[in-house]
Order: structure tokens, then sequence, then C-alpha cells
């Protein structure tokens, strides 16, 4: 997964960014501003880059840039879409609310 946010994560930081499930269609419709709202409270979320001294105590870093996986709740500092040079929203997090990785499949 190429960064194109301009963001570049220090230390144990690693750049996350939030990601929808596929709707398989429903019978409510969910406007896209509280969408974006609650992606950024969801912990799903693809690792997009991974600072250089995340993991440096474990024999093997949890992710690497590309991986689908769950972090804690609320973890993180939230980053604006204005904020950003690609216009997305993203989490900084510590390597430590890394805990799970998950199938891709669930992407959309």
């Amino acid at each position: 997964m190429e960064n194109r946010s301009g963001l570049s994560p220090k230390g144990v930081a690693v750049l996350v960014k939030p990601y929808t499930v596929a709707n398989k269609g429903g019978l409510i419709a969910i406007p896209a501003s509280v969408r974006a709202q609650t992606d950024m409270v969801d912990n799903r979320v693809v690792v997009v880059e991974v600072g250089p001294e995340a993991w440096k105590d474990e024999s093997a870093p949890r992710a690497v840039a590309g991986d689908h996986v769950l972090i804690t709740k609320f973890a993180g500092f939230m980053i604006k879409p204005e904020d950003t040079l690609d216009g997305q929203a993203y989490r900084v997090v510590n390597d430590r609310d890394i805990f799970c990785g998950i199938p891709s499949r669930e992407a959309a």
C-alpha cells in the first residue's frame, strides 16, 4: 500500500486508515456524513505505514503496510481529511494498539 497522505509516522507510531465493510444492502440508508464520523471510531483499519521503532522488542512485526487489522477502540489521534495531501481521513496509533489481523475480503 502506497502512503499518499503526506504523513510519516515516527517512533512507535503506526499510520492507519479506516475502511468501510461492504454493505450487503438494507432498508436504511446511512448518509455519507454520518458514515465518515462512525468510521473514525470503528476499530477496523488498514495499515498504511509503520514507524521505524514499532515492535522493536518483538520477534516479528504485528502488521505491515496493507494489512487489515483491529485496533483498540478510540486509540490514537484522528487526522481530518483537510489535513492530508490526498484528502482522506487517517489515524495514528501506537504499535501496541494493534492486536488482531482480520481477513481483507471484508474491505469495500
